[in-house]
């Protein structure tokens, strides 16, 4: 069944959509856009109390102010123009670009209403808001702390890896070839995941409060994220033992830890260089508590089983990255976990899906989207007749 249609649905324009309450509009979002408020605030505190100017980091998407509103935008010509077309089959009038053009403003209007669409557009301001803040206090770590625990981490890996060396271990056990190929794909998918799913999440899952539970648990998972590289600064295995990693085929990974590298000597020499941004922290692992709070609330909303089992296995996958290429220690996974259950609590309950995540909130509304459309074509209509 496609996300955002009714069990025997037969086509995309019959679908239903949630629109939250009004009450629960004015709630549900107060914890995303408070934790965009402090997080941000704090990075322009930051900025200006050591003379570093913010940055919007660019990722090879492009800029955040553009990649976000871009693929949210895509997503909603996705989800509106399927059903605009599919109209135009019980309504042979409007078989013509015209037609088209009108039936897509229909649906729009029907699917998309204000008390649903700015919600979402709230959502994507919080975090987007959030993530800036987050990477420019990520910016600021190595001028506030000049000594790192990574020694201290290094010996909590001995410790519960039986005295061994984790990386190592699976060096061994997996191989430095492919398994290295493999795993990079899946750790550098990860800058594509977390975009394309807040908007996959905004957009096409019929429950919006579902939506804005996940993009609220991002922001916390940013927020935390930082603060947790302030409690314990470190820099990660591969930064502090390099030796380790040597022997790893050359991937999209590796290169991208040198070029990190690079980027942070460059902003330690002179932070005022346009555009580089110091990205080095490995206590907590935010891919690790990220990618978890996506598969915990996959599954507490009850997704289809195929999806479930994907992104469990996307979250294994990013783990053993982690620790495969020196990224993180297992302390900062466990942390990413606590960091991602609390995430997840945390959001449910703000956008109340604390007590049964899988129903949907008995105060919210539902709208049929094709009744709406058709009901504005016939008022169209009716207004024609009459003048």
């Amino acid at each position: 069944m496609a996300l955002g249609t009714t069990p025997g649905a037969s086509a995309p324009s019959v679908a239903t959509v949630e629109v939250p309450s009004r009450r629960h509009r004015h709630r549900v979002l107060l914890l995303a856009a408070g934790t965009a408020a402090v997080t941000g605030g704090l990075a322009v505190i930051g900025s200006v109390a050591l003379g570093i100017p913010m940055r919007d980091p660019d990722g090879f998407l492009g800029p955040g102010w553009v990649r976000m509103p871009a693929i949210v935008a895509v997503c909603l010509l996705l989800d509106v123009l399927p059903r605009a077309a599919w109209r135009l089959r019980a309504h042979g009038e409007l078989r013509s670009v015209q037609g088209l053009v009108r039936s897509a403003r229909d649906v729009a209007a029907a699917r998309w209403p204000w008390r649903r669409l700015v919600p979402v557009l709230v959502a994507v301001a919080s975090f987007y808001i959030t993530y800036v803040g987050y990477r420019n206090l990520k910016n600021f770590l190595p001028f506030i702390h000049e000594g790192s625990q990574d020694l201290a981490l290094v010996a909590s890996d001995r410790l519960l890896a039986f005295g061994n060396n984790p990386a190592e271990v699976l060096h061994a056990v997996l191989g430095t070839g492919v398994s290295a190929h493999v795993l990079s794909f899946v750790y550098m998918g990860y800058l594509i995941f977390v975009p394309v799913s807040v908007a996959v999440a905004l957009i096409f899952w019929r429950h919006l409060s579902h939506g804005l539970w996940y993009v609220t648990a991002l922001c916390l998972n940013w927020a935390l994220g930082a603060a947790s590289y302030y409690l314990i600064p470190a820099s990660g295995p591969f930064y502090a033992l390099p030796w380790d990693f040597t022997d790893l085929s050359r991937t999209d990974v590796t290169g991208l830890q040198a070029a990190l590298v690079r980027n942070r000597s460059i902003v330690m020499a002179d932070p005022d260089v346009s555009g580089t941004v110091s990205g080095i922290a490995a206590f907590a692992s935010l891919h690790v508590s990220v990618v978890f709070t996506a598969a915990l609330i996959v599954q507490l909303i009850r997704m289809p089983r195929l999806v479930r089992r994907a992104m469990w296995g996307f979250f294994v996958l990013t783990v053993l990255a982690t620790i495969y290429f020196g990224w993180h220690y297992i302390v900062d996974d466990l942390a990413g976990v606590a960091i991602g259950g609390i995430a997840v609590w945390a959001g449910a309950w703000a956008t109340g899906n604390l007590r049964d995540p899988a129903r949907r909130r008995e105060d919210d509304d539902e709208d049929d989207v094709a009744g709406s459309a058709d009901a504005l074509e016939e008022r169209r209509r009716g207004a024609t007749v009459s003048t």
